[in-house]
């Protein structure tokens, strides 16, 4: 084990960085003058900001610290989730995108309403909340005081959080969602710069893949494992992994919000689909160098102690506060994402619907208000995340049990007319019934061992038949209620006419091709 120790010079690389980004969150709030400005940046985003800021907001310090410790333990199949995502961002440009933005929503519950009703804005509301608060804010502010503990032993893992969550919370409150994309594009360059920097050092340590190779199991290092490997098997990896991820990168509110900030429908495709390219990368500098570690670690007492081993024993004083700033970046992105999400669907799903005698400005100091809530909720249940065997196992098996009706869903609803609100609330009150249900018999009672892959295929089935059954057998829902909502042949006839005068390079749906064509042959390189 090496020894944490951090030089003056590294703690004020990452002091001086903390302090310009919360300098840039109250420099930023100074422009905002109203609801729109300050939940959607004034749906003024172009593409590389909004695929810079996808990627920051996905690759935060619980996705940096999971997927090394899950490739040190169970192999790379942990990657899975990482080039399935550029194939989901690829279907969400083409199909899904352009109803989001079309609807001028400003929350992904708001857009179920559109489709069917209110009950199914209310039941998504409350439930992307507490996976934002439990999950995702959560989960960053354990990772992020997992590797503090390390270098400050003697400190309390309860005050690192508060300190972490009030530095992230503080220029959130203030600037809102463009603080947020601004500064995600500075943290996605820096955490991109200390990943590469730790996959070489660790690389050079090593002195060639053939010890790394003697070393590991050979199905450790395959994406494609059998059905009964406890990580990513086969099976799962064709129903679970794409479910996961069309919810996570297509109905997340705090993904796709960056998305609704675009200032058109171009620049919201340019921009998911750049995020997907971004996904491909992290095979070679997260998950390798956890498979790295095995050679220079072998003995490390838990997995997720992987990723901050690497940062202490490699990297000499300087390089460090700059990787650290990095970490530290990517923590502070998933932190101020998820709060902003979360302050947006408090207030524009329930304030303003219960007050709409608010004006703009009102919301908007509301929103800051829940935002400082949230950010002491998440605070007080991130120390708890501990008692989990991995931090990453513990992100995806929560929203296994609880996202897959919502996929259900949003997946019907755009694509089958005769999808109706009735059929939408039975739907809804199976999968949280059924949800429960399965997670105390699969993870409490010991009757059944199922993979959490398959738990979230089952009830995503059991909820769409749902779905289509209740729906076929009530009245069908008001063309005015489908109209513009769902995807159609005449849609993409008409899209396909506007594609005829642009150059093939801007052509989103080449683009698509490219990146869906590139990541296959990643696949089938590591198959």
């Amino acid at each position: 084990m090496p020894q944490f120790q951090i030089h003056p010079i590294d703690f004020t690389i990452v002091g001086l960085y903390a302090l310009f980004v919360v300098w840039l969150g109250f420099k930023i709030a100074r422009t905002h003058e109203s609801a729109e400005d300050y939940f959607l940046a004034g749906r003024s985003m172009t593409w590389p900001l909004i695929g810079f800021s996808l990627l920051a907001s996905n690759m935060s310090s619980t996705t940096l610290v999971g997927l090394a410790g899950d490739a040190y333990s169970t192999g790379i199949s942990v990657y899975n989730y990482e080039w399935m995502a550029a194939v989901i961002l690829a279907f969400f440009a083409i199909f899904i995108l352009p109803f989001y933005l079309r609807s001028n929503v400003y929350t992904m519950p708001e857009f179920l309403e559109r489709r069917y009703d209110g009950r199914a804005r209310s039941y998504f509301s409350f439930l992307t909340l507490f996976l934002n608060i439990v999950v995702d804010t959560a989960g960053s502010l354990y990772a992020g005081a997992l590797m503090v503990k390390l270098v400050l032993p003697e400190v309390p893992m309860w005050q690192t959080i508060a300190v972490m969550a009030v530095l992230a919370g503080a220029y959130t409150i203030a600037g809102g969602l463009a603080a947020v994309i601004y500064t995600d594009l500075i943290q996605a360059i820096l955490l991109l710069i200390g990943s590469v920097i730790i996959t070489v050092v660790a690389f050079v340590k090593i002195g060639s893949w053939d010890k790394v190779l003697e070393v590991t199991p050979p199905e450790m290092l395959s994406l494609v494992r059998p059905l009964d490997d406890p990580a990513v098997p086969w099976l799962g990896l064709l129903t679970g992994v794409p479910l996961l991820g069309f919810y996570f990168w297509c109905t997340n509110q705090f993904m796709v919000q960056r998305v609704l900030s675009a200032k058109d429908e171009n620049h919201g495709r340019w921009g998911a689909l750049f995020a997907g390219l971004l996904k491909l990368p992290p095979l070679f500098i997260m998950v390798l160098p956890g498979a790295m570690a095995r050679v220079l670690y072998p003995d490390l007492p838990k997995a997720d102690l992987v990723y901050p081993t690497l940062l202490f024993d490699l990297l000499p004083v300087g390089i460090l506060g700059i990787v650290l700033a990095g970490f530290l970046a990517a923590l502070m992105s998933q932190i101020d994402s998820t709060l902003n999400s979360a302050s947006t669907l408090i207030t524009m799903d329930f304030v303003r619907r219960w007050r709409p005698d608010f004006d703009s400005e009102k919301l908007m100091w509301v929103g800051r208000g829940f935002t400082a809530l949230f950010m002491i909720l998440a605070s007080l249940w991130a120390p708890f995340i501990g008692n989990f065997a991995s931090l990453f196992k513990y992100l995806q098996q929560v929203l296994s049990y609880t996202v897959p009706p919502i996929a259900a869903l949003f997946l019907v609803g755009i694509f089958w007319r005769r999808a109706n609100a009735q059929g939408a609330f039975a739907a809804l009150m199976t999968g949280f019934v059924l949800g429960i249900g399965l997670f105390w018999v699969n993870e409490f009672s010991g009757w059944i061992h199922l993979h959490f892959l398959y738990v979230a295929f089952i009830l995503f089935l059991v909820v769409m038949g749902v779905l289509i059954l209740i729906s076929l057998v009530t009245p069908p829902p008001p063309a005015e209620k489908v109209d513009g909502l769902t995807w159609t042949r005449r849609f993409y006839e008409e899209e396909s006419r506007l594609l005829e005068g642009i150059p093939w390079y801007k052509n989103y749906r080449i683009q698509a091709i490219v990146l869906v064509a590139v990541t296959f042959a990643v696949v089938i390189w590591w198959w």
